[in-house]
C-alpha cells in the first residue's frame, strides 16, 4: 500500500495535506482498495462547518457506502468537482487528482492527534 511520507493520516483512513492553513482532504490507498469500484461521490457544501471526526461525505462504491469524516475542525473552502464526471478518480489517484475537499483549520493542533505515516504503516498492517 502507497502512504505517502509528506501527510497526516486519521484513524477512518482520510489523509490531510495542510498549506498555509488549508488542508486538502481525501481517502488512502488502503481505503480505496477496501471499497473497491467507486462511483459516486457526495461532497460537503463549500461554506459548511464541521469539528474534528465528523461525518462530511459519502462515497459509494460497488461495494458499499461509506462515510466520510473530517480529520480536523474547520470550514469547507473548496470540494473537488472533477469527482462529478469521474468518481474514479478516487481508486486511481487517491492522494492526487482524487482529493475530496479543502477545509480552513480552525485548530491547527489537531494536526498532532492525528497518525503518522508510519502510525498507518503499522494500523493497516493488523
Amino acid at each position: 500500500m502507497n502512504v505517502p511520507d509528506d501527510l497526516k493520516y486519521a484513524e477512518s483512513h482520510e489523509w490531510i495535506r495542510v498549506a498555509d492553513g488549508i488542508g486538502t482532504v481525501g481517502i488512502t490507498d488502503h481505503a480505496q482498495a477496501e471499497l473497491t469500484d467507486i462511483v459516486f461521490v457526495e461532497p460537503p457544501k463549500v461554506g459548511t462547518t464541521f469539528a474534528a471526526h465528523n461525518a462530511v461525505a459519502v462515497v459509494e462504491s460497488v461495494k458499499a457506502a461509506s462515510d466520510i469524516y473530517t480529520p480536523v475542525s474547520g470550514e469547507i473552502v473548496e470540494v473537488n468537482e472533477a469527482l462529478d464526471a469521474d468518481p474514479a478518480l478516487l481508486n486511481t489517484a487517491p492522494f492526487g487528482d482524487g482529493w475530496i475537499f479543502k477545509i480552513k483549520l480552525s485548530d491547527p493542533g489537531e494536526l498532532d492527534a492525528l497518525k503518522t505515516p508510519e502510525d498507518y504503516r503499522a494500523q493497516i498492517s493488523e
